[in-house]
């Protein structure tokens, strides 16, 4: 053994390793001095002998998961307890400075934009800056931004390139089929074309870069914004194809209307006017109808068209079957068309094979088409009278069921009566059912504009909180009453106010209820002291009678909904209570004789007389 290594296994037995592998030692100290062998030495005995395996509790492998999960916990004990010292501490790593964070989101960015974005970023500044004159004297007289629903004279824009539009459906295909482009109407047909173009140029530049639109519940209504979202559509690479000048080819290829079909292309603005104009009017219908009518004329159009490219293929008048060459083509071609399609019959017979094809193709086509259109037409009448039919259905209902149980004539014709009126004043059989499907903003939007300004004046319930009032209003429930009905009866216990909406009501008297005290019209209320009142002597005893001088449409709030909404409003209903408490109950209808009623409003001191 040679000395270094006596010396190695000196120090090696000296730190306790002696019975260790000679090559082992060799290979971790190739060289050391005497105090640097023995420091490694007793670090390699550290590393060479692990400390003993902890014990099983469980199992092995749940013993290492749970020692790993206190381990976390630790460390995230630490984390917080570090964050409870200093409240700024965030996490164990540095953040790098706020303006290496912008300096690097600002190198990703321009890493990102390619030369193609570029030069479209440049072209669209270009383009911008050449159209901004006339963008900034439009904005007088059509505004910065446009609302595409509401905006009446958006929807009157639509009408007129919806008729361009139109134009260019109808007339480019009987150009291409008749024989229109002579030398002498070239001349108007260009100028027309002109014109169609300038008006879809003016819808492309001016209107729809300026419409509203609504990203993540926010209504848009920046110029540039707008501009960039009509952009960025695929509405607006149908519009800049639609007006391409492909008419240049006239140069070179003589004046064909087929190279102005890409102006078909604009279709989408013929379904955005058909949209906005049911949104607008009251009978949509009616829109519905046309269009589909319009829908039946085209089809006959272009089949017409056919028909007349098929007679010049076989040679115009040379068979029975083809277009004769006699008069207008185009109507004689229609009426073939219309007699072909409906198959109304009376055709003159096909003889060679193309004119059996086409007939053949004629007829299964109509019998598609049609059926279609007409299926279109019963479901557009069908939605159109969808009310009248509930009502009649109802109605019918309701005589079949008197009929069965054998109701005196006298309350049929005035349940008649009841449900031809209620269908004539408000085109429903119940309000509520059409107020329901609205959301809650909406009702009480349509309830303040009715009544709220009745309530306000009502003096029983001034001095109570405004949302009381309007949740009051939301639950008004509207009843009809025929000619002569009582509203309310003397005696009766009084568990409703009403607000008159249309129509009059008499306070009567009597012995036969002949002397009328008062008659209250729109706008007036009774009976609201009632609702006040209590049981306790009679107090909510109703002390006239009230009946409908022709037809009365009453607003009715009944006592539990009052109840129920004052739980919620603590102050109204001291005040409330207090004016309950200073009502002169013991005042009758007859002391209204000797006064004189005030005609325009009622009010709370007229009402102490008379309301139940």
């Amino acid at each position: 053994m040679s000395l270094w290594a006596l010396i190695v296994n000196q120090y090696a037995s000296k730190a306790g390793l002696s019975g260790m592998d000679p090559s082992l030692i060799y290979q971790r100290f190739p060289f050391c001095d005497e105090p640097n062998c023995l420091m490694e030495l007793l670090f390699f005995r550290q590393e060479a002998a692990p400390p003993p395996p902890l014990p099983i509790v469980i199992n092995r492998y749940s013993d290492d998961q749970l020692r790993a999960i206190i381990k976390l916990m630790r460390e995230r004990n630490a984390i917080y307890r570090e964050k409870v010292a200093d409240q700024y501490a965030s996490s164990p790593e540095i953040s790098p400075p706020e303006e290496d964070k912008k300096k690097a989101e600002e190198e990703k960015k321009k890493e990102k934009v390619s030369i193609k974005t570029k030069l479209t970023l440049a072209a669209w500044t270009t383009v911008d800056m050449m159209l901004k004159p006339i963008e900034d004297r439009m904005d007088s007289l059509v505004g910065t931004t446009i609302d595409p629903f509401t905006d009446r004279r958006y929807i009157a824009w639509l009408s007129l390139v919806t008729l361009a539009f139109n134009y260019n459906t109808w007339f480019l295909t009987a150009r291409l089929c008749f024989p229109y482009h002579t030398e002498s109407a070239i001349p108007y047909w260009l100028a027309v074309d002109l014109l169609a173009d300038l008006i879809y140029l003016t819808d492309n530049i001016i209107f729809q870069p300026r419409k509203q639109f609504v990203k993540g519940g926010d209504i848009i209504k920046d110029r540039v914004m707008t501009k960039q979202h009509y952009r960025d559509s695929d509405r607006f690479l149908f519009d800049a194809i639609s007006t391409l000048p492909f008419d240049l080819l006239y140069i070179q290829f003589g004046f064909k209307s087929i190279f102005r079909f890409n102006r078909l292309l604009k279709v989408n603005t013929f379904f955005e006017f058909s949209d906005r104009l049911e949104s607008i009017m009251a009978k949509a219908y009616i829109w519905r109808v046309i269009r589909t009518i319009g829908y039946l004329l085209f089809m006959l159009h272009i089949n017409a068209c056919f028909y007349y490219v098929a007679s010049d293929y076989q040679g115009i008048g040379q068979t029975t079957w083809v277009y004769s060459g006699l008069g207008s083509a185009y109507l004689r071609c229609y009426y073939f068309a219309v007699r072909s399609l409906i198959n109304i019959g009376g055709l003159n017979e096909p003889h060679t094979v193309f004119e059996i094809t086409f007939q053949m193709t004629n007829f299964f086509t109509g019998v598609f088409v049609f059926s279609s259109l007409i299926g279109q037409m019963r479901d557009v009448i069908g939605a159109a009278t969808a009310g009248q039919t509930y009502f009649r259905s109802s109605m019918d209902n309701t005589v079949a069921y008197m009929v069965t149980n054998h109701i005196p004539s006298l309350v049929q014709n005035r349940i008649r009566t009841w449900y031809t009126y209620t269908w004539d004043a408000q085109g429903m059989l119940d309000e509520s059912e059409l107020l329901d499907k609205m959301p809650l903003v909406m009702r009480t939007a349509i309830a303040v504009d009715i009544n709220l300004a009745t309530f306000q004046k009502i003096d029983l319930f001034k001095g109570c909180d405004q949302q009381m009032l309007v949740d009051m209003l939301l639950r008004l429930k509207s009843i009809i009453y025929l000619p002569g009905d009582f509203v309310v009866k003397k005696g009766d216990i009084g568990k409703e106010m009403y607000i008159i909406k249309s129509g009059a009501v008499q306070v009567v008297g009597g012995p036969d209820n002949s002397i009328v005290f008062v008659t209250l019209k729109a706008g007036c209320v009774f009976g609201e002291i009632s609702l006040l009142q209590s049981s306790k002597d009679g107090g909510n005893r109703r002390t006239a009678n009230v009946k409908a001088y022709g037809f009365a449409n009453l607003f009715v709030l009944e006592k539990k909904d009052l109840f129920d909404i004052l739980v919620h409003y603590p102050e109204s209903q001291k005040v409330l209570a207090r004016k309950g408490r200073t009502i002169d109950i013991s005042v009758y209808p007859g002391a209204i004789k000797n006064r004189k009623m005030p005609s325009p409003v009622c009010t709370q001191t007229d009402e102490a007389y008379f309301c139940m």
